[in-house]
Formats: structure tokens, sequence, C-alpha cells
């Protein structure tokens, strides 16, 4: 249903947009950025947009997997050029309406509660997956900043540019829960949606739907999304999309979905049930902090960790969310972080791997105390693996929708940078 339907709308949003779409004379930016830092409480990944009029600056919870951007309409949202979708408008449809009325509330209209208004479907991960299916459908006034792809200096960023009439969903504000502190919603950059934030982005400026996520691991220091074009620069010229391998998206989901087919530590490839392995696919998300394994394999990755630590590293009591951890006394670093048997995730080749180094698996969650920073998942889910936020810090991940497939650098310590190393964010 959504691949059947995302060519119709994809028309329909190219002819709503184009002649709305505010870019200079001469000037077609290709590639734009948002920058994204972690919050250490929810340890959500943030972003700020600049939307409505006048402009004013909006936190928002990264969702790879989510459909649309939603904000809270409920407290304090003023904004002159706000316009609520009209039933069955091609707004609507574009936004998959399900239904479509008229306010309930007996005070006069406000935004997210407006007459022949149309209203769709969103969620919030961190609330144990809450979806709520009355959030008013509704355009208005958004800027982004765009790049200069070719520099790495002061000239990097070229003119903010805006979209007079994007489209996202207003909400109330108890969907705004245990998101991080002063968080308004979340912007979606799901695969499938016509108008999650990528394709809104492609669309309006016309490049192929892609997008790169880099993560800093410090709660103090920005990482990066791309969106749009390569080269992504970072310190001295460094280009990571040259370090780039792929692997296939495996299914039609606003989630992405890759194929892992085994896992090694070190050398050893680890008596995994295939099966389970492969069912549904492997999930990448940022709305979880840490890799959640099937138990059946945590254990089994678990122990074959253990294994191939050195004698002199003892395990320690559990600390939660996490059941393998290690006494730091032995425990040595480097320049990929702490020295650690890597975990190598096969992907749909075997000679296509992801390397997962000391940086990205071990965590020191207190004094003298490490953690392996997987965590077992719950059976009834039906996923072996998703992938976390803390897997992903300071590796370069790219999202090419035209071409369905992911694209992994391993960590950029290899290359003696970092995600928080380029001058966009600064």
């Amino acid at each position: 249903m959504y691949s059947s339907s995302y060519n119709f709308f994809h028309f329909c949003f190219l002819f709503i947009i184009s002649s709305t779409c505010l870019a200079q004379t001469n000037f077609h930016p290709k590639t734009f950025f948002l920058a994204v830092k972690q919050d250490p409480s929810s340890l959500q990944y943030i972003t700020e947009i600049q939307q409505r009029t006048p402009l004013v600056p909006v936190k928002l919870a990264v969702h790879v997997g989510g459909e649309n951007l939603w904000v809270d309409c409920e407290m304090g949202f003023k904004s002159s050029t706000y316009k609520p979708a009209r039933c069955n408008s091609r707004q609507c449809n574009l936004a998959r309406s399900t239904s479509c009325g008229d306010c309930k509330t007996k005070n006069k209209t406000r935004p997210g509660c407006n007459n022949n208004a149309c209203y769709n479907i969103v969620s919030n991960p961190a609330m144990n997956n809450t979806f709520y299916s009355g959030a008013e459908i509704a355009e208005d006034v958004l800027t982004i900043q765009s790049i200069n792809g070719s520099n790495t200096g002061p000239e990097s960023r070229r003119p903010v540019v805006t979209i007079p009439k994007f489209i996202f969903s207003c909400c109330p504000s108890f969907l705004t829960q245990k998101l991080g502190e002063d968080v308004k919603g979340m912007i979606g950059f799901g695969q499938q949606s016509p108008v999650s934030f990528v394709t809104q982005l492609a669309s309006a400026f016309k490049f192929s739907r892609q997008f790169a996520i880099c993560l800093s691991s410090s709660p103090q220091e920005n990482g990066i999304i791309f969106i749009g074009h390569r080269p992504y620069l970072f310190a001295l010229g460094f280009d990571a999309s040259q370090d780039l391998f792929y692997t296939p998206i495996i299914r039609a989901s606003p989630e992405y979905y890759i194929k892992i087919s085994s896992i090694r530590v070190n050398a050893k490839t680890l008596p995994l049930n295939n099966t389970l392995l492969s069912l549904g696919g492997t999930r990448i998300s940022t709305a979880v902090p840490y890799t959640e394994l099937e138990p059946s394999i945590y254990d089994i990755v678990s122990k074959a960790f253990i294994s191939e630590m050195p004698e002199n590293v003892k395990t320690v009591s559990p600390v939660a969310p996490f059941k393998t951890c290690f006494n730091s006394s032995f425990i040595g670093i480097s320049r990929l972080g702490y020295n650690a048997p890597g975990i190598y995730f096969v992907l749909h080749n075997p000679n296509v791997f992801w390397t997962i180094t000391g940086a990205n698996s071990l965590l020191l969650v207190k004094q003298g105390v490490f953690c392996l920073a997987f965590v077992e998942g719950k059976k009834a889910t039906g996923e072996a693996i998703v992938i976390g936020s803390y897997q992903m810090q300071n590796n370069l991940v790219e999202f090419d929708l035209a071409r369905r497939r992911i694209g992994f650098t391993n960590s950029l310590f290899f290359r003696q940078t970092m995600c928080s190393d380029q001058f966009y964010t600064s």
C-alpha cells in the first residue's frame, strides 16, 4: 500500500510545494543540515528548527522511522501563517488523513482545533509507542540552513531557505511526555511517508531523497544530520562518504530494516539461530538508546564477549539496564575507545560487515565499572535486533531512500575525527 501510493503523493506534493518554496533567484540548494545533540536525561537526540510567523526555535526529538513532523500546539503555539488542512484536500491525502471533521471543544478555534479539518496518526516511541489519532494536519513556515558542500570553513554555510507551507501535525501537550527538557515534538525521517522531513525537502528543492546522521557521543557537542547531496565533510576536508559501504533496505515500512546474517566477536562467528536472526530484519532506531538483542541472541553475544576479554578483566554485578558489566581496572583505552573485543555485524554479504569497537560497545556506568552497552530485548516484539543510538555514535550512517539502501562508515575514530568535528554546527 505504501509503495503504490507514494508516486502519486510525491507528484501531488511537487505540485503543491514547488511554486511556494522560497529560493533565491539562481540559488538552488541541494544540501542542508540540522545540528543534533543528545539530551542527557532522556538519552534522546534533539534538533531544533525555526517555524511559524514570527519564527521561533522549536526543539524536536529525532525519530528516523517517524512518518511526520509533529509539534505541541496546545501550549504557546502562535503563528499568523498557520493554516489547517481542509477536509479532502491534497494536504490531507499526503499526510494520510484518517478522519475529518470539526473541533469538538466549546472554545474558539485555534491551532490544533479547527472546523472542516483533517487528522492523522502520530506516535511517541518514548511513551511506550503511544499513538494519537487526532493530530490536526496543517501547514506553516519552516526554515533550514543550506550548505556549500565543497567547503569546510566559514564559507561552508549558505543562506537560510524558507518553505512557506511545510506540512506537519498539530498535537496536544500530553503527547510530549517523556521527551527531553523543552522538547515540543518529534521530527520524522521515515522512508515511506510523503510528509517526512527528508521527503518534503527533497520535493521542494528537487534532489534525490537521502540523509545522513552522525551522532556525537558528548551531550555538550553537536553532531549533524546532512540532508541532500554529498559530500559529508569533516575536519581537514575528510569526506566521510568515501568510507561508506552499503546494505539494502529490506522492508517497505516507515522504519528502516536491514539484514544481519551473522554476528562475530573478534574472529569467531557466533552460533545463532539464523531463522530468528532473519525474522523481520534488524531495525535502526534513534528512539532506542542502546542496541536491543532478543534474549537468546543477547545471551550468546554476552558470553562470547566475556570470553574474549583479557583474563584479568573480571565481571561484576550488573547495573540496570545492563546485564554484563566489568571491573574497569584493567581495561585500557586507545584512539578507538576502550580496549574491547570487536563486535562485527555481518550484513547481507559475508564480506560486508559493520565494526563496533570499544567506543560503541562499552559504557562507563559508574566509577570503576564498565558495562556492555547492549540490552536484552523483549521476546514479544518480534524483532531480533534493534540498533540503538549509542552504537551509531561517531559513525556516519547514510539513508539513501532513492536507492533503497543504508550506508555505514564504521567509527570515524579510524579517521581520527568524530561527528562533532565539523564546522557546520559549531
